[in-house]
């Protein structure tokens, strides 16, 4: 099933290279997540329909993280004023 290339972002991190690639076939749109690590890949798909969702889950995910980090920060703020 051939599919067409919408649009296209890479995503530098460390040893890592993110591909995210918004393509189009018959069956709709989809987000295709490439991970390069040394040239081995692992891909995921998310179909456009839910990718509102997938957002918002990583929004969540990193409220959480930045909370823990601010939390962290303080802990060690705390630790420096004593």
């Amino acid at each position: 099933m051939q599919s067409d290339l919408l649009h296209t972002e890479k995503i530098l991190a460390d040893r890592k290279v993110f591909f995210l690639d918004l393509k189009e076939n018959a069956r709709g749109k989809v987000v295709k997540i490439t991970e390069d690590v040394g040239g081995n890949r692992d891909t995921i798909m998310v179909p456009a329909e839910i990718l509102a969702d997938f957002i918002g889950a990583l929004q969540d995910i990193q409220s959480t993280s930045d909370s823990d980090s601010d939390s962290d920060s303080r802990s060690d703020s705390d630790e420096d004023s004593e």
